[in-house]
């Protein structure tokens, strides 16, 4: 309830139909849908969960930290194909990160009718901007009092305010009012649900008002079933903007109906339609068009026959056909994008349970004779215990279906029973269909989607989820490959970096090495911390260009050719690295920077081949970025030279060596996040070196998907045993960044 107030006064100050918050979790990779108002969670399902490596306006509002504006439902097309095939309506959306202190807290997205004009004004701008910065404070402080704001299992929805609450009597009489219209009329809440209609309405839609209310009027009404019937409800809560159609009650009864939304549902009013149709279409199927909606164009489901059509058979209760329509095109435009098994098993499930109504939902593959769950939602640890690692030859409906590669579909426990006699029903669950996934013809795994409630399967509901098995099939394939070569990859680079780090008296250090996003190779960051002498070590930190195998192995090299001439002094050691990549001929350039400590004087010697400035803090806090002489990037000039700078080193200082993943943010500038690093660096206490090093990375919002690796390396200076230490002043050359 924290993000009511200021999401509500974002939508009534900027004029916006809806308003939606999403929320970044620490160590998480993925937004999550918290609060919202204005629009149906039926329609906005897909994208309650997104990872911020998606496409979408708002993961690239806070992966990018900017405002993302689009216009219409055509730039929608044109720049997010994939969220405008499953939103095919006219509405205009602005999105924009909430941070602080440079920390990412998610995102805010607010929607506009349609007839919005092409650009944000002043005023709406302003309110955005104001919202997310009031929202970033509440969570930061949320969070520094120990009470962070985390994401509901559901998002919670902001009822719409009304101007005024009616009596008793004015209730009354507004409900004598719409009693004695000629025409019918009736109320649908944001999911599309009846609330109110008259008797009039239910009279001329041929039902009671107790067989109305409460429902769908496309699941009560068998001759409402046709999807384009939902599509119009969708356009008018999403475009607001009224909506007219009309629709052939069986045998022979036309119906216009008037949808006019608002931020609380739509009043809907229902009239005979003209007898006198046009005649200058086809005979065979005339077409009536949509008027006064937000796309003008002609419906099948509007079309009289010749003669009197049978009402559609009502079927069982379930998920309407417009919203497994919606749900299918965005799965299958999301799987495309799907990288590894977990990025499958999150699209998999943020669509299909939606769509079909699941409860629960598991993907396996079979592995050395045995069962393997790879991804799932919505199952408890017990239950994945007792499935994990089945042999194949076990007699359950998830081996068989892996092995047989025929689908099965239970409705109650009972069908699941006769087919299956030793069965225990282990998950709480009412109805399971168990599909095989089969790719290139051989069978990679097997989707289990289980219900709470029994589910009379029908064959259409069947034959989809049959079909869309081998839309995941093969995303699962792709992504298990993936995942082998990630591994491996992975394995090679953690090789050829330090095991652990050596303990040195003196200091304390600390290390990082993060991987750049799931999407990339492994790369060519590398930190490196040796000890010379009894009061003498060295420190290295560098970036070879790339992300491949290549140059994870091209870091192996300069490593090992700085480990080797370690101990000179760091000009040097710089130029002979330089020289032996000149001659390897790699074409991959490569920064470095390489610091030599001597100890016993509490002094530093660096030189730097084109790598971001080191960072120094005083013991008093004060923060310095050190500017060194710029030398070449590794690789360039066998004659390079590189100068070398020394430093006061006293105990309780902070040298910070870094790589430039750890500053880079797309479109910002990198001398405005190094000093922004610096500052935070000086604001933070003195804690150990490990301590330090995790509130640098987080401070960084390294749950966002990052494009380069990051290396971190902390060198903090310790005390002679006599507690005293040569040097007092501040000989360093920098800028002052103890204030950020």
């Amino acid at each position: 309830m924290l993000l009511d107030a200021p999401l509500v006064q974002a939508v009534q100050e900027s004029g916006a139909s809806a308003g939606l918050v999403f929320l970044l979790p620490p160590g998480d990779s993925r937004l999550h849908l918290t609060v919202m108002t204005g629009i149906s969670r039926r329609i906005v399902a897909p994208w309650e969960r997104m990872r911020l490596a998606g496409s979408v306006p708002v993961t690239d509002a806070v992966r990018e930290r900017r405002l993302v504006w689009v216009a219409g439902h055509e730039e929608m097309a044109r720049r997010y194909p994939r969220a405008a095939l499953a939103l095919p309506y006219a509405f205009a959306l602005a999105t924009a990160p909430i941070t602080a202190d440079g920390t990412d807290w998610g995102g805010l997205a607010l929607l506009w009718p349609g007839s919005h004009p092409p650009d944000l004004s002043p005023r709406e701008h302003d309110s955005l901007r104001a919202c997310c910065h009031h929202l970033g404070l509440l969570l930061q402080h949320a969070a520094d009092t120990g009470h962070p704001v985390l994401p509901g299992p559901e998002p919670r929805i902001i009822p719409a305010l009304r101007t005024r609450a009616p009596g008793a009597a004015e209730a009354l009489a507004a409900f004598d009012f719409a009693e004695r219209l000629p025409e019918g009329a009736c109320a649908l809440d944001l999911d599309g649900r009846i609330t109110f209609l008259t008797t009039t309405a239910a009279e001329l839609v041929g039902a009671t008002v107790g067989e109305l209310r409460g429902a769908l009027p496309w699941e009560a009404l068998p001759w409402l079933r046709d999807p384009v019937f939902e599509d119009h409800y969708r356009a008018a809560v999403i475009s607001r903007q009224p909506v007219s159609f009309t629709a052939l009650r069986p045998p022979d009864r036309w119906l216009s109906f008037r949808l006019h939304p608002d931020a609380g549902g739509l009043s809907v009013l229902i009239a005979p339609a003209p007898t006198d149709r046009p005649t200058d279409r086809p005979t065979d199927r005339p077409t009536d068009r949509i008027t006064d909606g937000p796309a003008d164009r002609a419906t099948a489901a509007d079309r009289p026959a010749d003669g009197p059509g049978p009402a559609r058979p009502a079927g069982p209760a379930g998920p309407s056909r417009t919203d497994v329509l919606y749900h299918l095109l965005h799965l299958a435009a999301a799987l495309t994008e799907a990288v590894d098994v977990q990025d499958v098993t999150e699209r998999v499930a943020n669509q299909i349970m939606p769509a079909f109504g699941v409860h629960a939902l598991a993907l396996t593959t079979a592995a050395e004779g045995r069962l393997r769950i790879v991804g799932h939602r919505g199952f408890t640890a017990d239950v994945l215990d007792r499935f994990e690692g089945l042999p194949l030859t076990a007699d359950t409906p998830v081996v068989r279906v892996l092995s047989s590669g025929v689908p099965s579909f239970f409705a109650t426990f009972e069908d699941l029973r006769r087919a299956y006699p030793e069965a225990v029903l282990q998950d709480d669950m009412a109805a399971w269909a168990f599909l095989p996934l089969i790719a290139s013809g051989a069978p990679v795994g097997s989707l289990v989607l289980a219900y709470d409630r029994s589910f009379p399967w029908a064959p259409q509901e069947r034959a989809m989820l049959t079909s869309l098995a081998g839309l995941v099939a093969q995303a699962l394939d792709r992504a298990l490959l993936y995942d082998t070569k990630h591994r491996l990859a992975r394995s090679l680079q953690a090789g050829l970096l330090p095991t652990r780090l050596p303990r040195i008296p003196g200091l304390d250090v600390a290390a990082r090495y993060l991987p750049a996003g799931r999407v990339t190779d492994i790369g060519g960051d590398f930190y490196d911390l040796i000890h010379l002498g009894d009061r003498t070590a060295a420190a290295a930190i560098g970036d070879v260009q790339g992300h491949n195998v290549n140059a994870a192995a091209l870091m192996g090299q300069v490593r090992t050719a700085v480990h080797a001439t370690a101990g000179a002094p760091p000009g040097e050691v710089l130029a002979r690295t330089n020289r032996l990549l000149t001659d390897l001929d790699a074409g991959l350039l490569t920064s470095c920077l390489y610091v030599h400590l001597d100890l016993a004087e509490h002094r530093a010697k660096m030189a730097s081949a084109g790598h971001p400035p080191p960072l120094l803090r005083h013991p008093d806090g004060y923060t310095e970025i050190l500017t060194l002489p710029p030398g070449l990037l590794l690789g360039i000039d066998p004659d390079a030279d590189y100068p070398t700078t020394e430093i006061t080193l006293r105990p309780g200082s902070v040298l910070a060596l870094y790589t430039d993943g750890l500053v880079e943010t797309p479109g910002g500038d990198i001398e405005e996040e190094i000093a922004g690093l610096a500052g935070h660096l000086a604001r933070s206490g003195p804690p150990p070196m490990e301590t330090l090093a995790d509130d640098l990375l987080r401070r960084t919002g390294l749950t966002s998907p990052r494009g380069d690796d990051i290396a971190l390396l902390l060198i903090g200076a310790q005390a002679d045993d006599d507690g005293t230490a040569p040097g007092t002043g501040r000989d360093t050359p920098g800028r002052d960044c103890s204030d950020g």
